[in-house]
């Protein structure tokens, strides 16, 4: 008689003759490449789902953007301005060497001396910290300049935690402004996109990255928790969405995201094939300039800047078709978007008055404003974020055009476009930003509050936009623990900042992921394409 034991190994090769991939590798086509393989250098959605291979967060997220224990096991308010924070014994980094509290403190260090990063987004957040302390090895306390009723959310999507070893250092503390002890450079950009300081907690390690090409990973076998299907993955840039699908179809890849919904049935009738949609809570949206005269991309008879006048935004946002662009460009995979959130989200209105197509009504008010025959404008923005970008730009430069805005249209990849909008190159740019905190906050302290770089409100209002209404609703609140107050004082800057038009809504995005048969998908709200949710079908 075979032993218990034989029997479980014959049955494990029995599932691995069966499963030949799941030992092997895995091969993705992303449609937007990450610009960065440093976790603390862009915020934007391909750079953190990188990152989520190979850093962890003290706080993850689930599919559902539901918050879950990772490199903390618990976090707690020990007064409004203090959270204790709980770390997880037994964790290694990819280079075999234990995670501590003295990792956090870094990491938290790191953010506030990075140079190389783009708009200090990641440092907004740990520009909020006033003192760090380290008790033990798996203890952090954090106290905070003010109250942050939204610490756990943002640990969940804004500190990375990078392996305190890649440069020299005596006894950390946190003390930014003099290097918190680091006696050698900071690391660069250069350093984590080459893998020289790619050193993580997370399942995969950075094996490459090379720009254009794409990123390799392997298993990290050092890795705490439940390990990846796969040893190998490759990630690769395919910005059209033509060659990812003819690449699905062809066994190039096994998981392609965002083929074009107008391909979706096409899959339904393959049983080779299958796909998941998932809504997200990305809001795709416009930012004009309003603060300064004149501005670079626009152009008019009087030498102003039209988009000061609060009419013209209106009229722009009158001027544009929605419903036709989420039907006819987004395939209705996409929700015309009346606000900033979608509706019912905390701070958000319960239900915003839909944003009427009017043409006719935006002639008005352009002539209302002093500009009857129209003015020139350039729509700035990327051809390889979002999803049909290009595409919608040109479509709104359409409509612009035919209430008489001359529209002109500057597509550009998202490695040139993200630097170029961070020093203010444009007049009238599009941007995309999900709410992964659950709420109005984040992207009323980054993009709408009026730029104080200090306190970390409007480091991404790129379009200098500032309403002192606005600010003396958004800052008390940002610091208001009572849920219900705070969710007051949210409510009323939604509607001013809607009525200002301080961001023109377009739509929400949703995302879709194909992969071929034999594979599942759990779809993400947060956008992100992770290896580790691709599983072998049962």
């Amino acid at each position: 008689m075979l032993s218990r034991l034989t029997l479980g190994l014959l049955a494990a090769a029995g599932i691995a003759a069966t499963l030949p991939a799941q030992a092997q590798s895995l091969k993705i086509a992303v449609s937007a490449e990450a610009t960065s393989a440093d976790p603390h250098y862009h915020k934007n959605t391909a750079n953190e789902a990188l990152a989520a291979h190979v850093y962890e967060m003290l706080i993850g997220r689930d599919a559902n953007m539901n918050l879950v224990p990772r490199l903390a096991t618990s976090w707690k308010n020990t007064d409004d301005l203090t959270w204790e924070i709980k770390l997880r014994d037994g964790v290694k980094f990819s280079n075999g060497q234990p995670f501590t509290s003295e990792d956090v403190l870094f990491s938290i260090c790191r953010t506030l001396n990075n140079k190389t990063n783009i708009s200090d987004s990641y440092a907004t957040f740990t520009k909020l910290f006033a003192d760090v302390k380290t008790p033990d090895a798996h203890t952090v306390i954090i106290k905070t300049r003010d109250p942050l009723p939204v610490m756990p959310q943002e640990l969940a999507r804004s500190l990375s935690i990078i392996w305190n070893g890649i440069v020299p250092h005596g006894k950390l503390a946190f003390d930014p402004a003099q290097g918190c002890g680091v006696t050698g450079p900071w690391p660069t950009n250069a350093d984590f996109n080459n893998g020289k300081d790619a050193i993580g907690t997370g399942p995969y390690v950075q094996k490459s990255w090379t720009k254009g090409t794409g990123v390799e990973l392997e298993r990290n076998e050092n890795y705490w928790g439940t390990k990846p299907a796969w040893k190998e993955v490759k990630m690769v840039p395919v910005p059209n969405a033509g060659p990812r699908l003819t690449g699905l179809l062809s066994g190039d890849f096994d998981v392609i995201e965002n083929p074009a919904a107008r391909d979706l049935q096409r899959l339904k009738d393959n049983p080779k094939f299958g796909y998941i949609a998932t809504p997200s809570t990305r809001l795709v949206f416009f930012q004009p300039d309003v603060a300064r005269a004149p501005s670079p991309f626009v152009k008019a008879a009087d030498g102003k800047n039209p988009l000061q006048d609060v009419r013209v935004r209106r009229a722009i946002s009158m001027a544009i078709d929605r419903k036709t662009i989420d039907a006819r460009i987004m395939d209705g995979v996409a929700t015309p978007a009346y606000q900033f959130m979608p509706d019912g989200m905390f701070g958000g209105l319960p239900k915003a008055p839909e944003i009427k197509y009017d043409p006719e009504g935006a002639k008005k008010l352009l002539a209302e404003a002093g500009y009857p025959n129209g003015f020139e404008l350039t729509i700035s923005g990327t051809n390889d974020r979002y999803i049909n970008d290009g595409q919608i730009m040109q479509a709104v430069a359409q409509y612009l055009s035919r209430v008489g805005i001359k529209t002109n249209v500057d597509a550009m990849t998202a490695s040139i476009y993200f630097p170029k909008r961070a020093k203010r190159e444009f007049s009238f740019s599009l941007g995309g930003w999900p709410s992964e905190v659950g709420e109005a906050s984040a992207l009323f302290q980054l993009w709408v509050a009026s730029l104080d770089a200090p306190k970390s409100l409007g480091t991404s209002n790129y379009g200098g936009y500032s309403n002192p209404a606005f600010d003396k609703l958004y800052i008390p609140a940002s610091v208001t623990v009572d849920p219900e107050k705070r969710r007051a004082l949210y409510e009323q800057a939604t509607k001013i900042a809607l009525d200002d038009l301080a961001l023109i809504p377009l739509h929400f995005e949703s995302s879709i992921w194909a992969f071929r048969k034999g594979l599942t998908y759990e779809g993400r709200r947060d956008q992100f394409t992770l290896a580790m949710s691709v599983k072998p079908a049962k």
